[in-house]
């Protein structure tokens, strides 16, 4: 029975979550062809569809999407590795996050778009200059969130470990890093949504693959089909992203997290 009520819930969520991207195709179904709208100003979404599957039948689609999928994990993967150990060590001591934290809120407005030309100056144009971007766009984010995740993990937590004998590096794995998980993962949230952005900007001055470079690529030619195309897609794989995978692990993670606290307060 129990198991019947949350499948009847996240259906509802489901339904409710996809509703309104129902009603704006339904809308563009209809008002496109009533307003005789020029297909160079903006395509129907029947015209849309035979982009996709053409281009899908070329064998173009399915590269391009991977380039820039492989951009996102690769440099997200590299901030995580880097900017969690940085923010977990920031938290650790007052006077480090005290000096840091108005740095790391000037560098998160900044991050991922503005760095582009920096990036192709200092890395040329390629898939270098991405990943810089797409790195640049969720380290800070994570570091930030990591360091502000020491700081408010709870402090007879921190000193039931200290009288048990608990090591600085015990400290750091068993305390420090879960008690900030929730925040780190909503620091890649986050970052990720900065880093699609940065991504397909980047794409549009320093590759030649990727959904960036052919939206782009699209734009001179007028195949106004092919641009919403690729907007639709850079949403899709976005949306996929955070409600599959981020999503359930940050409430997972809450959820634990705030299980552990309450057990061992």
């Amino acid at each position: 029975m129990t198991h019947k009520i949350r499948t009847r819930a996240r259906v509802e969520s489901a339904a409710w979550f996809l509703s309104p991207f129902v009603v704006l195709l339904a809308a563009w179904l209809v008002a496109i062809p009533a307003l005789d709208v020029s297909p160079r100003t903006f395509p129907s979404a029947p015209a849309v569809w035979s982009a996709l599957v053409d281009q899908t039948a070329a064998g173009e689609l399915i590269p391009h999407v991977l380039s820039s999928l492989g951009r996102v994990f690769l440099g997200a993967g590299i901030a995580v590795a880097v900017g969690v150990p940085a923010g977990l060590l920031m938290g650790m001591s007052a006077a480090l996050s005290t000096f840091f934290s108005p740095l790391l809120r000037f560098s998160v407005a900044l991050a991922g778009i503005a760095w582009i030309p920096l990036a192709t100056l200092w890395l040329g144009y390629g898939n270098g200059a991405v990943v810089f971007v797409v790195f640049n766009a969720v380290f800070f984010a994570i570091v930030y969130n990591s360091m502000l995740g020491v700081r408010q993990t709870g402090t007879s937590l921190l000193r039931a470990a200290r009288s048990l004998g608990a090591s600085r590096w015990q400290m750091f794995w068993e305390v420090y890093l879960p008690g900030a998980l929730p925040n780190i993962v909503t620091g890649l949230r986050v970052g990720l949504g900065f880093a699609w952005r940065g991504l397909i900007a980047a794409e549009i001055i320093a590759t030649s693959t990727g959904l960036g470079y052919t939206l782009f690529l699209a734009r001179q030619y007028y195949e106004t089909d092919v641009i919403i195309l690729m907007m639709i897609l850079i949403g899709v794989l976005w949306l996929v992203m955070d409600r599959l995978l981020l999503a359930p692990f940050e409430r997972r993670t809450i959820q634990r997290w705030s299980g552990e606290r309450k057990a061992r307060a």
